[in-house]
């Protein structure tokens, strides 16, 4: 249900309310699961009325859900039954063993034993535990204590025992000022109108009089009345508490299959704390309640006047919230990439295209030869080219060898980058998807392999199901399939098509991921990652070739297809029924092949057809102009947009490609042009770059993948079974176009290395603190990134939180606006149990968020507490010590297991649900200092104290490897101290860190390359981290300066001094250092550096360099060697000795 659709429940609940409907207040707050009236279930308890307590209960939870819910129904059910025994009623009492307490002996034996034993006394309290048992109504009272205690703590109610604050009949307010808009739109409005009904809009009849002025602050529904009870206000809500909701897309598409539902229904059940997002869709889409959208206002059209005068008339449009309202058009037609700037060679036919999603001028291209080629069409210069080959013909199967030996030839269908730029994703008209990835040097590397699809595999895409980078893929054997991107493993399989599956378009809603695909037989079906069937079917305008592509923003969603007579159609859907929107027009009557399209800027269309490109306002079905590129080109021409919308690449007859730009786009290849040089390429050059969004091989919050699934691929006729080119096969084409090679000798570029010293180089917030606390021993963002929670010294929590201004609109947390120091407004603090035996500032201290931010598991040297990240209150304590606990780590597939590294060298593995351990792992010799899970590998990596690397399975917890960490070159004496680890995005390459080295090593344990501190920085290391998009590793040294390094090589970008982001610390002996790093969720270049001296600062790059290390050219020119005078440029990295 979207946030709307919620706000109206309550909304309707306060009406109820205020009109004295108090049962059926009570019914919608059971059936929503949005707001738990505690009063009411105070009352029912108290009257005794069990049945009726259970039932409201069961609007929010189930007696298996978690411990607390659990409880909550023993303590219910124990009372009726001690109360049943206390009337004498043995029979009564006996129904309540066997039907409701019997559900609890698979849990605890004995305690059902003992209840049992109740029915032989004559009086239950000869029982010695319930001696003290008073008269009834003082025994449920104490339960309710008991309850209320539970109900609070339990996670499931995190959100739903405050009422929103809202004024006073606050429906009755909205449909006044409805009603004052509808008469302000009457063409004669009369004073003081009558309203009779609320079903149809309000007009007043015509009359001869004059125009009376529209009563905009009159209540022409009456007054609105005081009521005598209401809710009680709370505060606004925490940023801690998303909503879990289903796609209001898909819920709506499959409601709407019932043409007997005239209207929205609005309804919700509670979503559990551990439940993935695509278990709690799939839990609405199969219940016949499932909500769709609420109804509200369209998308804005730019003739305002046509609209108005339609109002008037009394026409009105169907409408609904399908996302964001757009706003009206500021893009003018010269916006568009119209003008040739560049004209590529390819050699051979281009089948598909994908600009880079961050370096504006990179183009990927596929061939119907199998060839793939990487352009920076600025310098028109060819980065890469790799021909068709299978890598492993022996991995692949019968049919795929019967395939080659049969027919050589094989084509690229569609060819596309993964969401961050470091992967792309080919897939080939027979069986096979090749996966590369691009790293920073321009080099492509071979990374999957897969076998998918019997026949071609008609599209492939990336998304991110379960925050884990996948592969979509669809095919001749008409399936569509998800593979994991960092193994190739299958993970879902998709059937349901009756013919061969032609596109996917995977996109995400609410935080609910699903697919959308298309084929050639029309179909359009919708899938969760749940294996439970299509949700959707519905058929494609042309019902043949269709892809399907979501605007930039993923508010707006479109297909193009044509059918097998030749017409095209271009149409935006209604998502939330299923319907079409609006249709496009400008296509010839026969189209000559299966027209491509693509969107831009969240305004434009482009389709391919007639010779020539289209354009479309997405608002305006008519079409706003052409392009015809100088000529040459192809009847339906294959077409792509880059990211920012400023250059657009076309395929031509002559196996080419023209590169069409706007002003800004001409600008850009005319700079690049100006700033080429010989040797190696990277990403590297400003003017080309965007910062990375996520990386590609690792856990990310929501990241839509499809960023469009334009119709990238041939003009295709299909036969019975299979999809094939139209495309000749032309033994005489063009000769191939051979990549510009240079010598192995390159001639370098020698760069300087920012050494940042001054204030002014960066964006630095030290964040307010009125409390006094030690130095800060962890540090933690929030997965929102909308805050920073700190662990001091003395066992005392701080958590910092952004607010919405205008500044900062977006929340999250930043270097130019100062957060709050939160706290609940009873004045809570959140601390740790700590140990007689030990001080907090002598123990160590270890913390753990949840995925969902609502609570924060933590210790600092007592007992493990776990808190309520909304009320700072504790919810349960675990783990006294001795041994105290040293580090913890959530299960990355189950919230309740924990990995908690202990101070006597072991790890416990520990299930919270049912309070147990499950086992302890031994193999350290000194005090647990990192742990980290690789849900890749299935594997748990341990580091200590004792500078020792261990490997476990998680499987069945059993030791595989371990490893001491390697002394630089030149140290005397064995390393001692912390070792803290790491999994890099892709879940197989592992970050150590110690105060001697920072090193990078693979899931064999085999050290890939270090770094030892030395030159300008020399001092011990104290922290270091990966940033969330894993190119880069922040490290804290005990000066008080902060390196940062690519982590593919581990060379120096950058220093950054402490008297950077500290103004009056001198740059060097200071004394206070960073003892741990945060890196920001979602942004790659800001940190946060928990200080010794208990200071949290925030700091992010200048305005002006908007990355660390920014690379600049020398003046000098291109010199091979390395300057003498610059430490800094001397900070590579070192391969270990084999």
């Amino acid at each position: 249900m979207s946030s709307l659709s919620r706000e109206l429940v309550f909304l309707i609940l306060q009406f109820l309310d205020e009109e004295k409907f108090k049962e059926t207040v009570h019914k919608l707050e059971q059936e929503s699961g949005f707001f738990f009236n505690m009063k009411h279930f105070e009352d029912q308890v108290q009257a005794g009325e069990w049945d009726e307590v259970e039932k409201y209960l069961c609007g929010f939870t189930k007696v298996e859900d978690n411990r607390y819910s659990m409880k909550i129904f023993f303590e219910i059910r124990k009372q009726k039954y001690l109360e049943a025994l206390d009337r004498h009623d043995r029979a009564k009492a006996v129904e309540i063993l066997v039907k409701d307490l019997k559900v609890f002996a698979s849990f605890n034996e004995e305690l059902f034993k003992e209840i049992t034993q109740l029915l032989t006394l004559e009086n239950f309290r000869q029982n010695e535990q319930l001696s003290k048992y008073g008269d009834t109504k003082s025994a449920r009272n104490i339960m309710l204590m008991e309850l209320k205690k539970l109900i609070e703590a339990n996670p499931l109610f995190r959100d739903k025992l405050t009422f929103p604050p809202f004024k006073n009949s606050r429906l009755r307010t909205l449909i006044n000022q409805s009603l004052n808009w509808q008469h302000q739109l009457c063409k004669n409005p009369r004073p003081n109108p009558d309203i009779k009904t609320l079903f149809t809009d309000h007009t007043c009849a015509p009359n001869n009089g004059a125009r009376a002025p529209p009563p905009t602050n009159s209540s022409i529904v009456g007054p609105i009345p005081k009521p005598a009870g209401g809710f009680p206000p709370i505060g606004s809500h925490s940023p801690f508490q998303p909503v879990v909701s289903p796609s209001s897309a898909i819920a709506g598409w499959m409601s709407s299959t019932n043409p007997s539902l005239p209207h929205a229904a609005v309804a919700a059940a509670p979503p559990s704390l551990v439940q993935p997002p695509t278990a709690v869709a799939a839990q609405y889409l199969k219940h016949p309640r499932t909500p769709t959208s609420v109804p509200g206002m369209d998308y804005q059209s730019n003739d305002t006047e046509h609209l108005m005068k339609r109002i008037r008339t009394g026409q009105s449009d169907e409408v609904s919230f399908s996302g964001a309202t757009h706003p009206p058009n500021i893009y003018s037609q010269d916006d568009l990439p119209r003008t040739v700037a560049r004209t590529l060679s390819q050699g051979s036919n281009v089948m598909s295209m994908d600009f880079h999603p961050q370096q504006q001028t990179i183009l990927l291209v596929g061939t119907n030869v199998g060839e793939i080629a990487i352009w920076e069409v600025g310098s028109r210069e060819r980065l890469a080219h790799k021909p068709f080959k299978v890598w492993d013909v022996s991995a692949c199967s019968m049919p795929l060898q019967t395939a080659l030996m049969k027919d050589a030839i094989i084509s690229v269908n569609r060819c596309i980058w993964g969401p961050d730029g470091s992967i792309l994703g080919v897939a080939f008209s027979k069986h096979i998807v090749q996966i590369y990835t691009y790293s920073p040097t321009g080099e492509l590397r071979q990374h999957l392999e897969i076998d998918a699809h019997i026949g071609g595999v008609n599209d492939i895409a990336f998304a991110h199901p379960n925050k884990q980078l996948c592969i979509v893929t669809c095919g001749d054997d008409k399936t569509i399939k998800v593979w994991d991107a960092v193994a190739g493993r299958r993970q879902y399989i998709f059937e349901g098509h009756e013919t061969p599956v032609y596109s996917v378009c995977p996109h995400y809603k609410e935080n609910i991921q699903f697919i959308f695909s298309t084929a050639i037989d029309g179909k359009i079906k919708a899938w969760l990652y749940d294996c439970l069937g299509s949700r959707v079917d519905y058929d494609a305008p042309g019902l043949w070739c269709t892809t399907m592509s979501y605007s930039a923003d993923g508010t707006r969603l479109f297909s193009c297809g044509t059918s097998k007579e030749g017409d095209s159609h271009l149409v935006e859907w209604n998502e939330s029924e299923g319907a079409i929107k609006r249709k496009y027009s400008g296509f010839r009557k026969r189209s000559l092949g299966v027209v491509q399209f693509d969107t831009t800027r969240n305004r434009f269309l482009a389709a391919g057809d007639e010779f020539m490109i289209k354009f479309w306002d997405m608002d305006n079905t008519n079409l706003l102009t052409t392009a015809e590129a100088e000529g040459g080109l192809p009847a339906s021409p294959r077409l792509r947009f880059n990211k920012e919308g400023s250059l657009l690449a076309v395929t031509t007859s002559d196996n080419g490609i023209k590169i069409l730009a706007n002003t800004d786009g001409q600008r850009l290849v005319r700079m690049l042009e100006s700033r080429t040089f010989e040797g190696t390429r990277g990403p590297s050059e400003p003017i080309n770059t965007k910062p990375p969004i996520v990386n590609a091989l690792g856990p990310v919050g929501n990241v839509s993948t499809a960023l469009a699934s334009p119709l990238d691929r041939p003009d295709r006729i299909p036969p019975q079974v299979s999809i094939v080119s139209l495309g000749p096969m032309d033994s005489s084409r063009t000769p191939d176009v051979k990549p510009r090679v240079t010598e192995e000798v390159d001639k370098v570029k020698s760069w300087r290395l920012p050494d940042i010293v001054d204030s002014a180089q960066l964006k630095a917030l030290r964040l307010p603190d009125t409390m006094t606390t030690g130095k800060v021993v962890r540090l933690i963002y929030t997965n929102s990134g909308l805050a920073v929670l700190a662990l001091a010294s003395n066992a005392v929590h701080k958590l910092w939180k952004w607010q919405r201004t205008e500044r900062n609109p977006s929340g999250k947390s930043t270097a130019s606006v100062a957060p709050q120091l939160w706290q609940p407004t009873n004045g809570t603090l959140m601390t740790n149990d700590v140990s007689d035996a030990n001080p907090a500032e002598e123990s160590a201290a270890c913390i753990a968020l949840s995925k969902n931010d609502s609570y924060v598991m933590s210790a600092s040297g007592g007992k493990v507490s776990l808190f309520n990240m909304m009320t700072f209150k504790v919810m349960t304590t675990f783990m006294p010590p001795p041994p105290a606990a040293t580090f913890l780590a959530f299960h990355p597939q189950d919230n309740n297991i924990i990995a908690i590294g202990m101070e006597d060298t072991t790890i416990q593995i520990y299930n919270v649900r049912i309070d147990e351990v499950k086992t302890k792992l031994k193999g350290h010799q000194k005090r647990i200092t990192g742990l980290a899970f690789s849900q890749t590998l299935n594997i748990l990596v341990s580091s200590a104290a004792d500078v020792q690397l261990c490997v476990w399975s998680t499987d069945g917890w059993e030791k595989r490897k371990s490893k001491f960490i390697q002394a630089p070159a030149g140290r005397s004496g064995p390393l001692v101290g912390e070792t803290k680890v790491q999994f890099h995005n892709d879940q197989i390459h592992l970050l150590v860190v110690h105060e001697s080295q920072i090193a990078i090593y693979d899931s064999k344990l085999e050290c890939m390359r270090s770094w030892y501190p030395r030159d300008a920085l020399s001092t011990p290391i104290s922290t270091a981290i990966y940033s969330c998009d894993g190119l880069l590793v922040y490290t804290g040294f005990c000066d008080g300066a902060v390196g940062v390094f690519d982590a593919d090589s581990l060379r120096l970008r950058c220093r950054i001094a402490s008297s950077a982001y500290i103004p009056s610390s001198p740059a060097s002996s200071s004394s206070v250092c960073p003892m741990v790093i945060a890196a920001h969720p979602s942004e790659p270049n800001q940190i946060a550096l928990g200080m010794s001296d208990g200071a949290v600062h925030v700091v992010e790059p200048s305005d002006t360099e908007p990355k660390w290390g920014g690379l600049l050219p020398q003046e000098n020119g291109n010199l091979p060697s390395i300057p003498s005078n610059s430490a800094l440029n001397s900070q590579s990295s070192e391969q270990p000795p084999r």
